[in-house]
């Protein structure tokens, strides 16, 4: 969709986003190396790390949820933290503790794994709520506050967390507070039958065991990522789009068949995400199907069919794309 005359808005002087798209394309480049197909996966990690977004990948084991959390971060000339989550880890191990000093006498924050810039999170569900609520203010705020102090992340801070769906013994579900703080929840799925012969083809042809991240080399640094997001606030987004948006989220509150429905801060990551795919497409706008493509990632777990619903095999992104049918596209 062009955009439309706004006297308010100056069309002539464009945002030059070639070279964020440039890099883009690069970093997915970079990935295919260990990564075979997955590129809306890949894509909307970009997006993700662009909106200042967390990501939760789900996906059931040996679909390289855990690789390719590893070879983005590893594309990502940053720090790069692992934390295993253990139905025995406490939330100390997660973001750190006080360790005493008898020759000063006092006591010294020492960091927990969680201090990094992009922190995979591996098997989220298995630790109970206690280790998990200790995610809500670092994911949220991006700091820590221990002992009345507060220490803030260094930017940029993404956290990147896997789970498995099928597997409920050891596991406890992640509360709805803790989901709403991820931006996206992005499904793995199978590989089709060519992307898993050519995954086979790759390690076939393999001449040594080199772990698959590390062949992966850094695309984009800490500098090239704040100078990006500054740019992002500039993308243009027409008053018709941010009632599209608003109108989507209200159906979600609204539909008979959804128990819960959306918060405005789905609303906000809609934006902002819509804004980030925009700019690595080389668009200074936002287009509907921007949006579209975007809200599926940020609802699926945001919402909660009616028992109802889910007795009759409906699935969340089943009734998202019924949302979205059901309302007008801006022209």
């Amino acid at each position: 969709m062009e955009p439309t005359q706004d006297s308010n808005v100056n069309f002539e002087s464009r945002i030059d986003f070639s070279g964020l798209q440039a890099n883009a394309n690069a970093l997915r480049n970079e990935l295919s190396k260990v990564i075979i197909g997955q590129q809306n996966i890949v894509q909307m990690m970009i997006v993700a790390l662009l909106s200042d977004g967390h990501v939760l990948l789900e996906g059931v084991p040996g679909v390289a949820k855990t690789l390719m959390a590893n070879a983005f971060a590893k594309a990502i000339d940053t720090d790069f933290g692992r934390i295993q989550f253990t139905p025995d880890l406490m939330p100390s191990d997660v973001i750190g503790t006080s360790v005493y000093h008898p020759e000063k006498s006092n006591f010294e924050f020492r960091k927990g794994p969680v201090f990094s810039n992009i922190v995979l999170i591996d098997e989220i569900n298995r630790a109970p709520a206690k280790t998990q609520s200790a995610l809500f203010e670092v994911m949220e705020e991006r700091q820590i506050t221990y002992d009345g102090v507060t220490h803030r992340m260094t930017e940029p801070f993404m956290v990147i967390a896997t789970q498995n769906p099928i597997e409920q013994e050891g596991t406890y579900r992640l509360p709805e507070a803790q989901l709403d703080r991820f931006l996206f929840k992005l499904i793995v799925d199978y590989p089709s039958l060519e992307e898993e012969t050519n995954i086979l083809n790759m390690h076939r042809q393999r001449t040594s065991f080199m772990k698959p991240a590390s062949m992966v080399n850094a695309i984009v640094n800490a500098s090239d990522l704040m100078s990006y997001k500054e740019k992002m606030h500039a993308v243009h987004v027409e008053p018709k789009l941010i009632e599209y948006i608003v109108n989507i989220i209200a159906q979600t509150r609204t539909a008979k068949y959804i128990y819960l429905g959306a918060s405005p801060r789905a609303s906000v990551a809609v934006l902002n995400a819509s804004k980030s795919l925009a700019a690595i497409s080389g668009r200074d706008f936002v287009t509907p199907d921007d949006v579209q493509a975007i809200v599926p990632h940020v609802l699926r777990h945001r919402i909660i069919l009616t028992p109802e619903r889910e007795m009759e095999g409906a699935s969340n992104d089943d009734v998202i794309a019924q949302l979205i049918q059901k309302i007008d596209v801006p022209r």
